[in-house]
Formats: structure tokens, C-alpha cells, sequence
């Protein structure tokens, strides 16, 4: 059965004197199936929400009101860095081996992990980054001003030390400090879009490469996190007042596509998917497992429940962390069969520098990779064995036994007729033998 593991962190300090659980752990790393268990833990971390990114390798978390990140080494099991920057960081996430990270400032940094490059941008931003997203090419920044901006990667990391660091465009719907992003993992330039919520108390739908606004939705109170599931046709959004929503894309009644409604029709969202009971507080982060069968949600009691959402029944509580629970991020089944590199040990960010040393490790297997009959063939010396005789075997093979395996109609007619062809000149080959031996014989005779 396939592995599904988690890590959740803490912000805080602990809510009661429970010495059933260790000092100064922040972060915890879980597993959700077949059995859930509490894996391993790292200790020294206080994340606020939207301040944990995890890659193959490490943890990242952002420390609440601070300059600083710490890093852990999920292979070795151990705090490996303490990371300070120019400014305090308020939410980080990862695009590849690039940490990005939004400041109190305005500003976002990306830090390549494996040379220790620092990019920064100007503060675009007039408040905060709140929450920030990533895509393989953009990069979704939002802001307690409000504005949502978009901006292309590859400009971001080029190496032109002098290029202005501008957004694509900016998302400027929303009327209150933006809490969540959340981006599909389409990208297809007419199919992916994202999502954000506000506490205007309103989720709208973009676009993001072209600007467009594809669909508002209304909440009877304002969304704190919100989630979309792995083939992103269900949104899943957690509110302040304990209300939880499961808002289907692509039901009956579409809300994205050709078959939706005008884009400017508000859609209202009054059903709730559940609520949380009020000692456990509303959900301040969730996520959505890989099958999207599975949501869990962390809690400002130190709750981290488990919500079915196909049968839709009462959740389940998974653990009592014993504290404000303000991350949780999902680990990818799945391996990244493109990467051929990892990075062995972090190196720290400096802008100072010029020069920059990439440290990494080169991954054997996936350099190699399985071998193609192509590659088989083009390096052995000559014909292989086993070619030469799956060719003789192919030549052998009886005529009738190929046509009986399966052919259709129309060859099975023509085969008859080559039959009969074969029939007919077999019979004037046997009257021609006839003939010449009477011939023959009575030439014989004559002599």
C-alpha cells in the first residue's frame, strides 16, 4: 500500500503543562497511511501560518516576527542551518531548489538553496506578503494591501544583476488583506488558474496569465486558508467562524468553463462542507491528500482532525499537538523522476558575493535510467543473440498461423484467393510434368 506522510508545525507557546509530550519540538513529521504514527520531530521552530515549505530533502520553516529560517535535514534528522535575512519574513514556499520568501516589507527573495544566490526585489508591495504561491514558471505574491502580483520566474533568477524586477500584472479585485493562494497544477495557458482568499470575505477565481477574474464566490465569513484538490476540481475553504466548504468546480453547475455562467455572476457559498467544534476553533490551515480522498485540518487548540470527504462524517481526531497548529503540507508519493541532482547540504544566502558554489548530489540511478532496446542494440558488437532469433522465428512462422491470429475479414478473403491461385498453378505445373514425360516417351519410341 502506498505510504502518505505529513508535516505540521506549531506557533507558540504550549497551551497546557502536558509532559506527555517533548519540550521545544515545533515541527512534526507524520504518517497518515496505513497507520497513522508521528514519525520523526524537530525542535526550535515557532512557523506562523504560510511559513513551512518542505522539499526531498529538507524542511524549511520561517520563525513568527523574525529575520530568520531554519532549516532541517529530513536524511539526516537534524536542525542543519540557522538562516537570517535582511528583513522579517512572513511566508515562504518552494519552486524546485529555489526557497521563496515574502517579507514584512513588501518584498520577495528567492534563494537558490544550492549556490546560496540571493535575488531580491524591490517592495512592490505596499504592506506585507501574506501568502505566496509557485508554479514551474510564476510566482503568486499576495499582500495585506490587498493586490495579488504575478511574476515570471526565470525573470526573477536571471543573472543580469542590473534588470528591473517588475510583476507581469497585477490582481487588484479584492478589498481586504489577502490570507490564502492556492494554484492548480495545470500548465496550460487556457486551463490554469488560482485562487485567493480575502477578508473581504470572498475567494475569486484567476486567470493569472492573462489578469481575467473567471468566477467570485461569497462566504458568510472570511476564508483563512483554503486548499485545491490534486486534479483541481474541488476547492476546499476553511472560514473564521469554524465553517468548513467543499466547492465543486465542475458539477452540475459549472462554475469554470465553457459551460459556466458569465464571469461576472457572484456565486454565494452557504452550505458548509462541516464545522469545527468550538474548543478545537476554526481550521488555520488545511490540506488535501494526493487522492484528494482525504482533508485535514490544523486548529488553534492544537488539534490536527481528519475529514473524510466522500462519506462526509464526523472527523477524527489524529493528534493534540499541545498547541496553535499553523502548517500542514503533504509529501508527494510520488518520485521526481526528472531531477537528477539533490541538494546534499544547504548553502546560506549572500548578496555580497559574486561567485556562488553549487552543492549538490548527482542521483546514479536516474542519470542512468532503465535502457532502451535502441541502447541495447547500438552497443552491442554485432547482431545480439537474441535478435537474430527472434527474427528467424519471425520467418518461420507459418503463413496461415499469422492470418488466423486475428485478421480481419478482407485478409482472410484475399488468403483464400492466394490459395486458389496456388491451387491452379500447382495443377498446370502437374499437367505440364504430364506432358513432357508422354512427350519424352514417344520420342523413345520413335528411335
Amino acid at each position: 500500500m502506498l505510504s502518505e506522510e505529513f508535516v505540521s508545525a506549531i506557533c507558540g507557546a504550549p497551551l497546557t503543562s502536558n509532559t506527555a509530550i517533548a519540550k521545544d519540538i515545533g515541527i512534526y513529521c507524520h504518517t497518515l497511511s496505513p497507520t497513522y504514527s508521528a514519525k520523526s520531530t524537530f525542535k526550535k521552530s515557532s512557523a506562523p501560518v504560510n511559513s513551512l515549505a518542505v522539499s526531498e530533502t529538507h524542511v524549511f520553516a520561517a520563525q513568527h516576527e523574525k529575520a530568520y529560517v531554519h532549516v532541517y535535514s529530513r536524511l539526516r534528522g537534524n536542525q542543519e542551518a540557522f538562516v537570517a535575512f535582511p528583513e522579517r519574513i512572513r511566508c515562504i514556499t518552494l519552486a524546485g531548489d529555489v526557497l521563496i520568501l515574502g517579507t514584512t516589507e513588501g518584498r520577495v527573495m528567492l534563494w537558490e538553496t544550492c549556490t546560496g544566490r540571493l535575488v531580491s526585489t524591490p517592495p512592490r508591495h505596499v504592506q506585507a506578503v501574506s501568502c505566496v504561491a509557485a508554479t514551474p514558471f510564476h510566482v503568486l505574491t499576495g499582500s495585506d494591501d490587498s493586490d495579488i502580483h504575478v511574476w515570471a520566474l526565470a525573470q526573477l533568477l536571471e543573472l543580469d544583476s542590473t534588470a528591473e524586477h517588475e510583476p507581469e500584472r497585477s490582481l487588484p479585485n479584492h478589498r481586504a488583506a489577502i490570507t490564502a493562494l492556492s494554484v492548480s497544477s495545470s500548465v496550460s495557458y487556457d486551463t490554469n488558474f488560482c485562487v485567493s482568499a480575502s477578508k473581504d470575505k470572498s475567494c475569486i477565481i484567476w486567470n493569472y496569465q492573462t489578469g481575467d477574474a473567471l468566477r467570485t464566490l461569497l462566504f458568510p465569513s472570511f476564508p483563512l486558508c483554503i486548499s485545491l484538490d490534486p486534479s483541481s476540481r474541488a476547492l476546499c475553504t476553511g472560514c473564521e467562524d469554524g465553517s468548513l466548504y467543499l466547492t465543486e468546480l465542475f458539477a452540475d453547475k459549472h462554475l469554470l468553463g465553457a459551460q459556466s455562467e458569465d464571469a461576472a455572476t457572484v456565486m454565494q457559498i452557504s452550505s458548509p462542507f462541516g464545522a469545527t467544534q468550538p474548543d478545537a476553533g476554526p481550521a488555520s490551515c488545511l490540506s488535501l491528500s494526493y487522492d484528494g480522498t482525504v482533508l485535514l485540518t490544523g486548529h488553534p487548540k492544537g488539534q490536527i482532525l481528519k475529514w473524510d470527504v466522500a462519506d462526509n462524517k464526523t472527523p477524527v481526531e489524529l493528534a493534540n499537538l499541545n498547541a496553535a497548529v499553523t502548517n500542514i503540507v503533504f509529501i508527494s508519493p510520488f518520485p521526481n523522476e526528472k531531477k537528477v541532482t539533490r541538494p546534499a547540504n544547504i548553502v546560506k544566502p549572500s548578496q555580497a558575493e559574486r561567485t556562488y558554489t553549487f552543492s549538490t548530489q548527482l542521483m546514479e540511478s536516474d542519470l542512468a535510467g532503465p535502457e532502451s532496446r535502441f541502447d541495447a542494440l547500438l552497443n552491442s558488437a554485432g547482431f545480439p543473440q537474441e535478435v537474430l532469433e527472434d527474427a528467424i522465428a519471425a520467418l518461420q512462422q507459418p503463413t496461415a498461423a499469422s492470418v488466423g491470429a486475428g485478421s480481419n475479414e478482407k485478409e482472410q478473403e484475399l488468403q483464400k484467393k492466394n490459395d486458389e491461385l496456388w491451387e491452379i498453378i500447382n495443377e498446370q505445373r502437374a499437367l505440364q510434368k504430364r506432358t513432357l514425360q508422354k512427350y519424352v516417351e514417344a520420342k523413345s519410341g520413335q528411335a
